[in-house]
């Protein structure tokens, strides 16, 4: 079963940490947000592979947008 990871605020994606194919375990950070001149880490919610990241640095997240699918 996929785990999709969406944006919890309006951001900027700051730094794209995890790439495709990555082997992700539950607490890892995925991307790292900035809003309001803090840092926000999205971490992964479940063990798994990165199947697709849907951002890139530099772009704008809105609330409820796509981040990354987890398999």
């Amino acid at each position: 079963m996929a785990d999709e990871i969406r944006a919890e605020m309006v951001a900027n994606v700051w730094k794209v940490v995890a790439a495709v194919g990555d082997n992700i375990e539950e607490g890892d950070t995925l991307v790292i947000l900035e809003s309001m001149k803090m840092e926000i880490p999205v971490v992964a919610e479940s063990d798994g592979v990165l199947k697709q990241l849907a951002v890139n640095e530099g772009d704008v997240v809105q609330e409820g947008d796509l981040i990354a699918v987890i398999e």
